[in-house]
């Protein structure tokens, strides 16, 4: 499959992009070489591949849930500028 350069400047018209045409060359060349492969990839005889359904087939081994590390939560608050209710306070940004 091949790209034109009309599809590329519909694209960049759509996306509200500014291409000049050095670059709709450079797009279009490299469009075209990804659309290529895409085409190998298509040709390649997948017969004997069985499909997935899924792609964890068993149960996931989960770690055991540990603390790690203390709360510092006191010991943030002290160097914040405001705190309310054990929570930081922060500038209202929207009206």
């Amino acid at each position: 499959m091949t790209i034109e350069r009309q599809e590329i400047e519909k694209l960049a018209t759509l996306s509200r992009l500014s291409i000049d045409d050095k670059t709709i060359a450079e797009v279009t060349e490299r469009l075209s070489s990804v659309l290529s492969l895409v085409d190998q990839l298509q040709t390649a005889d997948t017969s004997s591949v069985t499909g997935m359904e899924r792609p964890f087939h068993n149960a996931q081994r989960l770690r055991e849930d540990q603390v790690t590390e203390s709360s510092q939560r006191e010991s943030f608050q002290a160097i914040a500028p405001e705190t309310h209710n054990e929570l930081f306070s922060v500038p209202k940004m929207i009206e």
